[in-house]
């Protein structure tokens, strides 16, 4: 089992899971030759995929979505919250296999067994995933303002994590962001700032991780400096064992 990064931001956002001919996107928020080039810089084709699982409806998260779904013939996986906030970007002439989740059911897809968790963002029904293939196990936690005791507990037993490191508490107090968009990145529905992200990796079992990628770090809000100080000072692990993945370039392929 192996997964990458296309890119993680407010600019867009995709990450893949491999497991012998099983193929999986998680998000596709790249308009279509970008999400093209950034699978071929992976050595991997639209052809190759065998779904895409969406976890909420913002642009950043569903931008080439359907089109390329449509224009590949991929099947989309989603909660019905966030298939009534896409409506809108399906065109009558599409045809799309999408398949309705419930946030609360595992399900399979050729090699993996995939357990989507709901999370706390000012979505319509976000929803996270855990990707299973038998052996090993990927949790994906990105765009949740705030933890639970249920997404805890899914992210128990993982060998990689790929966890949203958002912002910094400080930088976002003193940046030129109006006061209304501070209190929606940092309140309970918002996004993950470093220390919240650093006590979730405290609350789980950390020591079983093979990787660990922080994901969704604001450009302005943040740096990889102030990520990895959290981390390390959380979980005392090496600084150069955490990954980051950034925008323009994600990660390379993560081998499980």
């Amino acid at each position: 089992m192996q997964f990458a990064s296309l890119g993680s931001g407010s600019a867009g956002n995709s990450f893949i899971v491999k497991q012998n001919k099983s193929l999986l996107m998680v998000d596709c928020g790249f308009a279509i030759q970008d999400i093209i080039f950034r699978l071929e810089r992976l050595h991997e084709t639209p052809e190759n995929l065998t779904g895409i699982l969406l976890t909420h409806e913002h642009e950043d998260h569903v931008k080439g979505a359907f089109k390329f779904a449509n224009k590949f013939k991929i099947p989309i996986w989603l909660s019905y919250g966030t298939f009534k906030m896409c409506e809108k970007y399906i065109i009558k002439s599409y045809k799309i296999d999408l398949n309705i989740i419930d946030s609360y059911s595992a399900f399979e897809i050729q090699d993996f067994i995939v357990e989507p968790f709901p999370v706390p963002h000012d979505a319509r029904e976000p929803t996270q995933f855990t990707l299973n293939d038998g052996n090993h196990k990927l949790g994906i936690l990105t765009d949740t303002g705030s933890s639970t005791p249920h997404i805890e507990k899914i992210l128990q037993h993982l060998d990689a994590l790929i966890i949203e490191f958002n912002h910094d508490l400080d930088l976002l107090e003193k940046s030129e962001y109006a006061y209304s968009l501070k209190k929606r990145i940092s309140g309970k529905l918002g996004h993950l700032d470093n220390q919240t992200a650093a006590e979730i990796l405290g609350k789980i079992q950390y020591n079983r991780l093979k990787h660990l990628v922080a994901a969704h770090l604001s450009e302005k809000n943040n740096t990889e400096d102030l990520v990895k100080e959290a981390i390390v000072k959380k979980i005392g692990c090496d600084r150069d064992w955490i990954k980051i993945a950034s925008q323009a370039d994600g990660t390379p392929w993560q081998i499980i």
